[in-house]
């Protein structure tokens, strides 16, 4: 059993964030009798996969469409068809992110090397 403290402090989370999480139907801890929250290992486990979903760069509500699908379908098979469907499109997304990423870093080589070459002229350096 964890504390919202606790899951805070393990996770590097402030617990408005965890709470946040519960307010979006992420996470549902029990409460003791005092009211305080009280956190089991599946809120655990699940406060895993979102923080790993959200590094991946999902969407909470993606995030919540994959992680709430086991508890539908405890066999795992709809969980793991939404989590494909949704890492292909994330894949896509990367890869397409890369090539952009690779054509502008391009761009950048052969700017340097013509303000290097104007640099140079500039200074009466040859070339």
């Amino acid at each position: 059993m964890y504390t919202i403290t606790n899951l805070a402090r393990e996770f590097k989370l402030t617990s408005r964030t965890i709470r946040y999480y519960e307010e979006l139907g992420l996470l549902q801890p029990k409460r003791s009798s005092n009211g305080n929250r009280i956190y089991t290992n599946k809120e655990y486990a699940l406060l895993r996969l979102i923080l790993r979903g959200k590094r991946f760069g999902f969407s909470l509500e993606e995030i919540k469409d994959m992680v709430l699908l086991f508890d539908k379908d405890r066999t795992g098979i709809q969980q793991l068809e939404r989590t494909v469907v949704y890492g292909e499109q994330k894949l896509e997304e990367v890869t397409q992110r890369i090539k952009e990423l690779e054509e502008i870093k391009e761009e950048i080589s052969l700017l340097m090397v013509d303000f290097k070459e104007k640099l140079m002229m500039l200074r009466g350096e040859n070339i």
